[in-house]
């Protein structure tokens, strides 16, 4: 019978040639450190890691003790542009497993994609502006930042955490399971009260996106998974914010901004547990780039604020790309956060993996 890193490793073998998502393979490696897990709670669950230092990365660490098995490294972006939302493999460009001529989003690029085209069912990520959630929403998978400091950030600014691209919610569980200690599942008590904000107050979302998260948020409604509450969230842009913490030199006018929003959402916070989202506001770019659209409009606040936010399959937009319904709760509230993740896939189920392109 075949193993399940020796199957992992032949989907790979099979699907990324086309797909570009691994920098690196570790075959012989991967095959005998299956052998040495027998025994441990994860033993031989393949996954990937994230760019090249995701083997040193604390949850990687974690996950391999636990005896899980690190099968390759993931694309990001190369250099040469000032947005990330793309992948560089190692024989070419990362494209999205749904539409070749779209970029899969980023800077995770490689481990949605490997999740997404199902040659592995969990990969690592870090999320310094929505490098989970982005690649997660248009690659059609679940994705989740972690909150703030509950786990080392692999980012100086703090901004970044890590997170995990999985084939649904409750296979990310395996992740916080085993890399977060003292986790424990907290299953939601339906309906959960919830406002949803198609713009944050101040980004502009396209139409066809905007359409299917609200399709995806009236059919959580309609299953009694979610209570809408009438809890309006205005935000001023965080562009300017997010950019000075990023780039070290905060200024008065960008500390005051960042306030203002961490103001607004404990307030939010405060009345009503969850808040819904799109991911982006817009849908995956050609490999040209995103223009003058910022893909990360609607979740960077959210790694200023230090919130756990993910990411759940919401539908296709009609040009057939992945779009993502974001879930943004309290801080430290993760397992939660999870909790409903796993209970809103009931409805809306994720979709599985595409045709292989060709």
């Amino acid at each position: 019978m075949t193993s399940a890193v020796a199957a992992a490793l032949a989907r790979i073998g099979e699907r990324d040639p086309a797909l570009h998502a691994f920098t690196e393979v570790r075959h012989e490696e991967a095959l005998a450190e299956e052998r040495a897990a027998r025994g441990l709670p994860l033993a031989g669950l393949p996954f990937a890691v994230k760019g090249p230092a995701g083997l040193r990365s604390y949850a990687a660490r974690r996950l391999v003790a636990a005896g899980a098995v690190p099968v390759g490294t993931t694309s990001v972006p190369g250099p040469g542009t000032p947005w990330q939302t793309w992948g560089q493999g190692a024989h070419g460009r990362t494209v999205n497993p749904w539409r070749a001529d779209r970029t899969p989003g980023g800077s995770s690029a490689g481990s949605a994609v490997a999740v997404a085209a199902g040659m592995v069912e969990l990969a690592t990520g870090s999320d310094g502006a929505g490098s989970v959630r982005i690649p997660a929403a248009w690659c059609g998978v679940f994705g989740l930042r972690t909150t703030a400091g509950l786990l080392p950030s692999p980012d100086r600014t703090g901004l970044a955490s890590p997170g995990v691209l999985a084939s649904s919610a409750a296979r990310a569980e395996t992740y916080l399971r085993h890399v977060l200690d003292g986790y424990a599942p907290r299953p939601p008590r339906l309906p959960v009260p919830a406002a949803y904000s198609p713009d944050l107050g101040f980004a502009s979302v396209e139409p066809e996106v905007a359409g299917v998260t609200r399709a995806a948020v009236d059919r959580l409604v309609a299953a009694g998974v979610i209570r809408l509450v009438q809890d309006p969230v205005t935000l001023l842009d965080p562009a300017d914010a997010w950019t000075a913490v990023r780039g070290g030199s905060p200024t008065p006018a960008t500390r005051a901004l960042r306030a203002a929003g961490d103001r607004a959402l404990d307030a939010f916070f405060g009345r009503t547990p969850l808040l819904l989202t799109p991911v982006t506001p817009n849908p995956p770019h050609g490999h040209e780039g995103p223009g003058n659209v910022y893909s990360t409009a609607l979740t960077w606040a959210f790694n200023l604020s230090g919130h756990p936010a993910a990411s759940v399959p919401a539908g296709f937009t009609p040009d057939g790309c992945p779009t993502g319904l974001q879930l943004v709760t309290a801080r430290g509230t993760d397992a939660e956060l999870l909790g409903i993740a796993c209970a809103v896939e009931c409805v809306l189920p994720p979709p599985g993996p595409p045709r292989p392109p060709g």
